[in-house]
């Protein structure tokens, strides 16, 4: 009987990395290119390696974007393999923006957003007509709570907005380049945080009179977890807020503590 049911747990043991490695797969089948993306990032990947190698990071690793409006300033965060704590690439300035401080409200407010986000593959324009671009997930489950609407908001090139996040041509190839190496290196999707400034106890004492200050509170927890660990946390909805815990970072060594657990 051991001889008999040996082949069965070796087959429910290998099964994770079975449907692991057929996600990768999965996601990189899905990836839109075009031939304007695929000259692009061909041209950006060495400088890019160069840089990432003095943080002894790979091009490919997981990202983490952190938006700032009232400083005009986008932070892509990469994580090291096999450490668990992100570290930050570079701070890129943001073009421009529309809307002032404060969360979008609804289809055609002229409004950016505010708020915790979150990018897969699909979402990936390699033929934008704004050089190249990437759908942030407006709106998510906590503005579709609350009622809000609109549609297509990106961070883009072209230095041009009506709503959207506008880079230099040259940043965004960066950025763009980044993105679309970490999903199709296995990054599932990668979490885009939004606020009106830098949540320090100071910055918000500025602005305590803010029709929005219950709404930035919420934003600050999540803005002290990451301060706190480094580490996106897992974001849910409950009661019209946003819930901050722990998530295990994507890393093949955290990935074998999923497995461990679920077997």
């Amino acid at each position: 009987m051991k001889m008999a049911t040996r082949p069965f747990f070796l087959a429910v043991a290998v099964l994770p990395a079975i449907l692991l490695c057929l996600a990768a797969l999965s996601a990189q089948a899905e990836l839109r290119t075009s031939e304007k993306s695929i000259t692009i990032c061909q041209k950006t990947t060495p400088s890019l390696e160069r840089e990432l190698a003095d943080l002894d990071v790979g091009l490919g690793s997981p990202i983490f974007i952190r938006i700032f409006k009232k400083s005009r300033e986008l932070e892509v965060w990469v994580q090291p393999e096999p450490a668990e704590e992100y570290r930050l690439f570079k701070t890129y300035e943001i073009c421009t923006f529309s809307g002032g401080l404060g969360p979008k409200i609804k289809e055609g407010d002229e409004r950016s957003p505010e708020g915790f986000y979150s990018v897969g593959d699909r979402q990936l324009n390699p033929n934008s007509q704004y050089h190249l671009s990437f759908d942030i997930g407006y709106p998510n489950a906590y503005d579709k709570l609350l009622g809000r609407t609109g549609s297509a908001l990106m961070i883009h090139g072209d230095c041009i907005s009506v709503g959207c996040f506008a880079m230099t041509d040259s940043r965004i190839e960066e950025i763009y380049t980044m993105a679309e190496k970490a999903l199709r290196n296995g990054q599932h999707s990668f979490q885009v945080h939004i606020f009106p400034f830098r949540m320090t106890t100071a910055s918000m004492k500025k602005h305590k009179k803010s029709k929005w200050l219950a709404f930035w509170k919420n934003l600050k927890e999540g803005y002290d977890f990451f301060e706190e660990t480094h580490t996106p946390p897992k974001i849910s909805v409950a009661e019209s807020r946003y819930v901050f815990a722990p998530d295990y970072p994507e890393t093949a060594k955290n990935q074998r503590k999923k497995t461990k657990l679920y077997n």
